[in-house]
């Protein structure tokens, strides 16, 4: 089999929930990040596209529960670009990625796309059906903006728990305090602040409704702030609104292909797919998931912890994230160097995207070989992906 390699990588920012990219609907956000990928390779012609794989978690409204191929052809590619949308939740497009990067290798194709969407801001409200026509009494319409909903009842109550809760849980299993989440969560806001200010994701992402960078970075955060927020999930409990990743609006995008398609991508390739793991547990122990699916990507790729240079690890909670690091008993310095997502935001079908493009760039700026991209996904499951660093720049 030929490997697959990332050649380039695009964005939107991230927009706060009902912020600045609320009034744009998802299949537009996913245009725009297609549309910005393929402008960075301005000599391939997109009908070499083979396929197009798209992360979304929602999919039961404007996304059109087909939004991969909404976003072809919104972004005026030709009709003949086909498109499938994937739901792994949270991991949705780092599970795009993945069956790219495996459509590669099998010779399926030779150049893909994968990408992913979310807007939390318009997920919209579903009514059940009812059991028989013309019930008499009221019924009522369920979010669809994040976690459980519709439960069926032959699920245990222990897993259908809020992801709070689920969280709460994990920070009494491994005694993370409160103090750690919170001085986590001024790391990521102030990584990235400045990597916004260094210009670093200047080329990575491609302004959608007149925003330009990331709307839920706050430089002004302080362990202090922080101190006095209420818990949002137990009246004694530990996670906050601060020390947890937003709701969010925004959209990833990756262009791959196999080394032999450089020449019609018209670019060099940035970095090669090298290990891929996936891992379940327990659903209200989904934030632990990582630690695993990290472990096997690592032997996928023959490699182990003290090969690796850099990791973005989504930061979902920053007690998950915390929890992640030390079970895998790295420098935590090299993790979410640029910031993470409870700056960030944390758009649940364009979140894996995201991790990679970033982590594509932070290989390449800080001249290492390998480097680990991770997510928890609620229900109990996670993804990884190790990517080597092919670029002249490395140590």
């Amino acid at each position: 089999m030929t490997d697959a390699f990332l050649y380039a990588a695009a964005r939107t920012p991230f927009g706060r929930f009902n912020g600045s990219l609320a009034a744009t609907r998802p299949d537009d956000l996913a245009a725009t990040a297609l549309r910005g990928v393929l402008a960075k390779a301005p000599g391939l012609d997109p009908a070499a596209i083979g396929d197009v794989f798209w992360g979304n978690a929602n999919g039961a409204g404007e996304d059109n529960r087909n939004v991969g191929r909404m976003a072809v052809l919104l972004a005026g590619l030709p009709v003949s670009v086909p498109a499938t949308t994937v739901n792994r939740l949270c991991g949705s497009s780092l599970d795009a990625a993945i069956i790219a990067s495996r459509t590669l290798e099998s010779g399926d194709a030779d150049i893909v796309v994968a990408g992913g969407v979310e807007s939390m801001s318009r997920a919209p409200w579903v009514l059940p059906k009812p059991d028989r026509a013309f019930p008499a009494g009221d019924v009522t319409a369920v979010s669809t903006t994040l976690g459980w909903r519709l439960v069926n009842p032959e699920m245990p109550a222990e897993w259908t728990v809020s992801l709070g809760e689920c969280n709460e849980l994990l920070r009494e299993k491994f005694s993370v305090p409160r103090e750690r989440q919170d001085e986590f969560a001024v790391r990521s806001h102030r990584l990235a602040a400045d990597a916004w200010d260094a210009g670093f994701y200047d080329d990575l992402v491609v302004p959608a409704a007149d925003l330009a960078r990331d709307e839920g970075i706050r430089p002004g955060t302080d362990a202090a702030k922080l101190a006095a927020l209420k818990p949002s999930f137990r009246p004694d409990g530990t996670i906050t609104a601060g020390n947890a990743s937003p709701l969010s609006d925004g959209a990833s995008a990756l262009l791959l292909g196999t080394e032999t398609a450089a020449d019609r991508i018209g670019l060099p390739p940035l970095a090669r797919v090298a290990g891929r793991g996936a891992h379940a547990v327990e659903p209200q122990m989904f934030g632990y998931a990582p630690v695993e699916a990290a472990e096997r990507a690592l032997r996928q790729a023959g490699i182990g912890w003290g090969d690796v240079g850099a990791v973005e690890l989504n930061e979902a909670f920053a007690v998950q994230s915390l929890a992640c690091v030390d079970a895998w008993g790295i420098d935590p310095e090299i993790v979410n160097t640029r910031g993470g997502a409870i700056a960030l935001g944390h758009p649940l079908g364009a979140s894996g995207g995201r991790l990679l493009g970033t982590l594509a760039k932070v290989l390449r700026e800080r001249r290492e070989r390998w480097g680990v991209a991770a997510i928890c996904i609620g229900v109990g499951q996670a993804l990884a992906v190790v990517l080597e660093n092919v670029t002249d720049e490395v140590g």
